[in-house]
């Protein structure tokens, strides 16, 4: 039993473990971001300008990731325009159409959300890559892999857009209500401008969590290093590449691969400001 006198005491216990806490991750990324550093420094002062062309061929001594930048990202954008949609569409109709429905669907959306990567991958190598070949061989592509990493972000795009809908104010309804609003013009007008803000930003992170998958996208997108022109064409991304090459790289090869590394880190931390950037406008709204 915790008396009176004792919980000052466990709660600057619980105080400094929250402080030691936070200056162990701040420890670890700035380790991590040393070493991507002190790895890649001098490849990129004597190659950086090469890393924007479209050749990649270590063996050759030729370290090019335009390729592979540009199937990063038309790969992670389409997932996200295939999947933010249909998770602001659903969180709304579960909130406002099918209550009734909303706490089983969000059960099994959050059970999905749990879902390892590799096993969205396997499934999209047996089943998404097959169908798709029947129409486009040879079937890992662009598409595959937008469709598999869609699906995966979906999950919690929808829970980070219920939760926004969750947090409106009672009186957004309210007014909406007075002006004899329907529930289509409510959200319309009202719901989704609010939690506008806040869904955007869910979607930000979920764009570099697609940015920065490995497995997935390497099982179903084909791994070809080649500018993506087509839906059906093979692509290869920048954490595939690494994922792939790792193990045998020596030399500049392997410091390239670290310059990579560092590039998607520097994306990712350009994608967690904008979050930032959005959540404080809506505070401001607020």
């Amino acid at each position: 039993m915790i008396t009176t006198s004792s919980r000052p005491h466990a709660d600057q216990l619980l105080n400094w473990l929250l402080r030691l806490a936070g200056v162990a991750a701040v420890l670890v990324l700035g380790g991590i971001i040393a070493v991507l550093l002190i790895q890649s420094a001098p490849f990129l002062l004597e190659h950086g300008s090469a890393l924007w062309r479209n050749d990649w061929q270590p063996g050759q001594a030729r370290y090019g990731m335009a390729a592979m930048i540009a199937g990063s990202i038309v790969v992670s954008v389409l997932a996200l325009v295939i999947a933010g949609p249909l998770a602001v569409l659903l969180a709304a109709w579960l909130r406002y159409f099918a209550p009734l429905m909303r706490r089983p669907v969000l059960a099994l959306v959050e059970l999905m959300a749990g879902i390892p990567s590799v096993v969205y991958g396997l499934w999209g190598m047996l089943v998404l890559v097959p169908w798709i070949n029947q129409w486009a061989p040879p079937g890992a592509s662009w598409l595959a892999a937008s469709l598999v990493l869609a699906l995966m972000i979906l999950p919690l795009a929808l829970l980070v857009t219920d939760t926004a809908l969750g947090q409106l104010p009672a009186r957004y309804l309210q007014a909406g209500q007075a002006l004899s609003l329907s529930r289509v013009g409510m959200l319309r007008r009202v719901l989704l401008p609010q939690a506008g803000p806040a869904i955007v930003s869910g979607l930000v992170l979920q764009f570099g969590r697609a940015l920065g998958e490995t497995m997935a996208v390497l099982m179903v997108a084909g791994n070809v290093v080649q500018w993506p022109t087509s839906l059906f064409d093979p692509v290869r991304a920048l954490t595939a590449n690494i994922a792939l090459e790792m193990a045998y790289a020596t030399g500049d090869h392997r410091v390239a691969l670290f310059a990579s590394g560092l590039l998607l880190l520097l994306v990712t931390a350009v994608l967690l400001m904008l979050s930032w950037r959005l959540r404080g406008g809506r505070h401001e709204m607020a």
